[in-house]
């Protein structure tokens, strides 16, 4: 895929994957289905579900969770609630417009722009929060998120980036 394609089907995704609505409740149903999707794939990731005002509605360690993954999540985290935002589409964006978080006024001490944290969009409302996976590689980190959310939702139809 090139990177414009990447950056369609990442932009595709989000406006797919909006909720109605998203309460506490969602996020504990979402984050166990999140769970559960990176076991299937075997693997062992740290997921956060995180509202706007920083309040942290689902959190689940793997077994291979440090500290380090905890400041990775808070960095995308931040990423996303302030570009409201995938990480991985800013990623994107700032590859092929050959800039850095720097370029565009974000610390790279506050901020990351790899895969694994994704948006909660509600319609109507707008960016409310954002479900933070890590632990794995970017790419992968993201498809486990964009497969769960439309699991979640019951979109059948999602395009996923298989490689690049």
């Amino acid at each position: 895929m090139t990177i414009d394609e990447v950056i369609n089907v990442l932009s595709l995704q989000e406006e797919i994957l909006q909720f109605n609505h998203f309460t506490n409740e969602d996020a504990w149903q979402l984050g166990i289905m999140l769970v559960a999707e990176s076991k299937k794939r075997g693997l062992d990731c740290s997921i956060t579900i995180r509202k706007n005002n920083g309040s942290t509605v689902f959190k689940y360690a793997g077994n291979t969770t440090t500290l380090n993954s905890d400041r990775f999540t808070d960095r995308t985290f931040n990423t996303v609630k302030i570009m409201e935002k995938s990480s991985l589409l800013l990623y994107s964006e700032l590859k092929q417009n050959e800039e850095t978080l720097e370029d565009i006024g974000l610390d790279e001490k506050e901020f990351s722009c790899m895969g694994g944290g994704f948006p909660i969009r509600v319609e109507e409302v707008g960016v409310i929060g954002a479900i933070v996976v890590t632990d794995q590689n970017p790419f992968i980190n993201h498809d486990i998120i964009v497969k769960t959310i439309g699991k979640y939702l019951h979109v059948d139809e999602v395009p996923r980036i298989r490689a690049l």
